[in-house]
């Protein structure tokens, strides 16, 4: 169920981000100074933790939507769903590892 409830609440917060990340680009048509003050205030160390998260979140929704696909499209995918479930959170640990370390790298090297 956990796994259920983590994939509903990272679709809407990805939804979320897509909807600011249209509104803040929309700026540079409206006013481009406006929009370079916006971009500036994203250069801190807390919206690259929310970055992380961001991508956190992307890779586990759409490793857990192949899992979801499986279960329903795969005869035996009920049957394995809490293997898979395992396997995609190792992948997801895996990757997550080299995409921490270059947000942070960008983070606290004046990227």
């Amino acid at each position: 169920m956990w796994s259920w409830v983590l994939h509903r609440i990272t679709g809407v917060a990805t939804f979320f981000f897509l909807f600011v990340h249209v509104l803040d680009t929309a700026l540079v048509r409206v006013n481009p100074d406006t929009y370079d003050r916006v971009i500036e205030t994203y250069k801190n160390p807390l919206v690259g933790l929310m970055e992380l998260a961001l991508v956190a979140m992307v890779l586990y929704h759409a490793l857990n939507g192949l899992r979801v696909m499986l279960v329903d499209f795969w005869s035996k995918g009920p049957q394995y769903q809490r293997v898979m479930l395992w396997v995609i959170l190792a992948i997801w640990f895996v990757v997550m590892i080299p995409a921490a370390g270059r947000i942070f790298y960008n983070m606290f090297a004046g990227h």
